[in-house]
C-alpha cells in the first residue's frame, strides 16, 4: 500500500512540474527564441560565415606554401608526330615519352606594392622510354617578383574595409537577437491576445446563458416582451459562435508561436500576462549617443564611403596597365636528380609588359568622371541615410515615452468598464436597465480589456525595438553590445 501511495504520489509531482514547466512569461519566451528557435540558428549561421570570411581576408597576407606540377610538355606521350628536321622538312617519328615535374613555391603577397615575391623550386624528369635515355633538369633556387605598376591594391583597400564589415557583422548579429526578441513579443502577445478573447467568450457565453434564462423566465410570467426574448437568444448564439471562433484564434497563434520558438508539438502551454512594466528615463541625446556608438548601419556609413572610394581607385588602377617581372635563380641537367646541385648555373629573367592606349576618344576620362559622379552621389545617399537614421532614433524615444502613459490609461480604463459592467447587470437583475444597456456595458468591458492587451503588446514591441535601435539596455543602464571591445 505504501509503495503505491509513493508512486502516485511521485506521479502527481512529475505532473505538476511537468505543467509548471509549460506556464511561460514574455521572458522565457524570448529565451527560448533566443536559443533553440530556427531565427537563431539562421543568426548564429549567418555569424559564422561572416566570421570565416573575415578569417579568409586575413590569410590573404600570410606566406603561403604551394606544390603545383610543372611539365614542359605532357605528362606521358605516346604517339607518332611530326618533327622538323634542319633542313625544313617533317619526319614522323614515334614518341613515348615520360616527363613529370613538380614546383615548390614559398609565396608572399606585398600589401604595400601589391606585388608578389616567391621562392621556387622546379624539378623535372625526362624519361625517353623509346631508348631508354633519362635526364634530370631543375633549379633549387629560384627568386621572383611580380610587381605591378599603377595598378589598383586590393590589399591596401580590403584592409581598410574588411575590418569595418567584421565589425559591423558583430553588430548585426547583436541587432539580430533583438529581432528575435522583438518577434517572439508579436507572437507572445498573438497567443495572449486570443487566450483573453476565448476567457472573454466563454465569460459572456456563460453569462448570455444565465440572461437568456432569466429573460425566458420572465417572458412566461409576462413581464418582458418576445422581441427581447428573441434578442438575448440571438446574443447567446453569437457567445457561442464567439468562443468556437476565440479557440480557432488560440490555436492558429499557438501554433505559430511554438514553430517560432522551437517547442515540440505535443506541448501545450500557458502565458502570463507582463503586467510589470520597466521604469526608467530615456533621453533622446544618450539614446543617439549609444545607437552612434553600437549600431551597425552607422559603422556602415564609414564602410560605404570608403568602398565608393575604393571603387574610384578601381576605375583609376584600370586606365592603365604596367608591371615589372624579374627573377634570378640557379639551374642545371644531368642524369641524376643529385647532378642538378652539381655547380648549377645562373639563370636570370626580367621582363616588362604593358598595355597604354594612345588614343581611346575619351575613354579615360569617362571611366574617371562615371566613377566620381558615383562617388558623390554615394556621399548624397549616405547623408540623407544618416539623417533618417537619427530621426528614427528620436522618433522611437518620443513613442516609448507615450506608450508608458498609454498602458495607464487603458489599465485604469480596463477596472473601470469592468466595475460599470458589474453594476449594470446588477441593475439588470433587478429590472432597472433593459437588455440593451447591459450589452452595451458587455461590449465595452470586453473593448477595455482588449485594448490593455493591446496596450502592452505595443508598449514591450516598442521596448524591444527601442534595444534594438541602441543596443543598449536602459533598464539596467547597460550596452547589448560592448563597442569598446575591440579597443581593450
Amino acid at each position: 500500500m505504501n509503495k503505491k501511495l509513493f508512486f502516485f504520489l511521485g506521479l502527481s509531482i512529475v505532473a505538476l512540474s511537468s505543467f509548471a514547466q509549460n506556464v511561460f512569461t514574455l521572458e522565457d519566451v524570448i529565451h527560448r527564441a533566443q536559443s533553440q528557435s530556427p531565427a537563431f540558428r539562421q543568426v548564429e549561421t549567418k555569424r559564422e560565415t561572416k566570421y570565416w570570411s573575415y578569417r579568409l581576408y586575413r590569410s590573404n597576407y600570410n606566406p603561403q606554401i604551394r606544390l603545383n606540377n610543372f611539365t614542359a610538355g605532357s605528362l606521358y606521350t605516346n604517339s607518332i608526330s611530326p618533327i622538323r628536321q634542319p633542313d625544313g622538312t617533317l619526319s614522323y617519328i614515334p614518341i613515348n615519352q615520360f616527363n613529370p615535374g613538380a614546383n615548390f613555391a614559398l609565396q608572399q603577397p606585398i600589401q604595400w606594392t601589391n606585388g608578389q615575391i616567391s621562392v621556387n623550386s622546379f624539378y623535372n624528369y625526362f624519361n625517353n622510354i623509346s631508348n631508354s635515355s633519362t635526364q634530370w633538369s631543375g633549379t633549387p633556387v629560384n627568386i621572383q617578383l611580380n610587381q605591378p605598376l599603377f595598378s589598383f591594391n586590393q590589399y591596401k583597400w580590403d584592409r581598410r574595409i574588411e575590418p569595418i564589415k567584421f565589425e559591423e557583422s558583430k553588430r548585426e548579429y547583436a541587432e539580430s537577437m533583438e529581432q528575435i526578441a522583438r518577434d517572439a513579443a508579436t507572437y507572445f502577445f498573438n497567443v495572449l491576445q486570443a487566450q483573453v478573447n476565448l476567457q472573454i467568450a466563454k465569460f459572456n457565453l456563460a453569462n448570455n446563458d444565465t440572461i437568456y434564462k432569466i429573460e425566458k423566465g420572465r417572458y412566461n410570467i409576462g413581464s418582458t416582451s418576445e422581441d427581447k426574448l428573441l434578442q438575448v437568444e440571438l446574443q447567446l448564439l453569437r457567445s457561442r459562435q464567439d468562443v468556437a471562433q476565440a479557440n480557432l484564434d488560440l490555436q492558429t497563434s499557438s501554433l505559430q508561436l511554438r514553430t517560432f520558438i522551437g517547442l515540440r508539438n505535443g506541448e501545450s502551454f500557458q502565458l502570463i500576462m507582463p503586467e510589470n512594466i520597466p521604469l526608467f528615463e530615456v533621453n533622446e541625446d544618450e539614446a543617439l549617443d549609444h545607437a552612434k556608438k553600437t549600431r551597425s548601419a552607422y559603422i556602415a556609413f564609414e564602410r560605404r564611403r570608403t568602398e565608393a572610394e575604393r571603387d574610384v581607385a578601381i576605375a583609376r588602377g584600370s586606365l592603365y596597365q604596367v608591371g615589372i617581372t624579374a627573377s634570378y635563380g640557379l639551374n642545371n641537367v644531368g642524369a641524376q636528380l643529385g647532378d642538378i646541385y652539381q655547380n648549377p648555373s645562373k639563370q636570370q629573367v626580367a621582363n616588362i609588359t604593358f598595355n597604354v592606349p594612345v588614343v581611346d576618344w575619351g575613354r579615360r576620362k569617362a571611366t574617371m568622371k562615371t566613377a566620381y559622379a558615383n562617388k558623390k552621389l554615394q556621399d548624397y545617399v549616405i547623408a540623407q541615410d544618416e539623417v533618417t537614421f537619427e530621426q528614427e532614433i528620436l522618433t522611437q524615444v518620443r513613442k516609448f515615452e507615450m506608450l508608458r502613459l498609454q498602458i495607464e490609461i487603458t489599465q485604469k480604463s480596463d477596472q473601470v468598464a469592468l466595475e460599470r459592467y458589474k453594476v449594470s447587470q446588477n441593475r439588470y437583475l433587478i429590472g432597472k436597465i433593459d437588455i440593451t444597456n447591459l450589452n452595451i456595458a458587455l461590449n465595452e468591458k470586453d473593448n477595455a480589456k482588449r485594448s490593455y492587451i493591446q496596450a502592452l503588446n505595443t508598449f514591450w514591441t516598442a521596448y524591444y525595438d527601442l534595444r534594438r535601435f541602441t543596443l543598449y539596455d536602459f533598464s539596467e543602464r547597460k550596452y547589448l553590445y560592448d563597442p569598446f571591445a575591440a579597443e581593450k
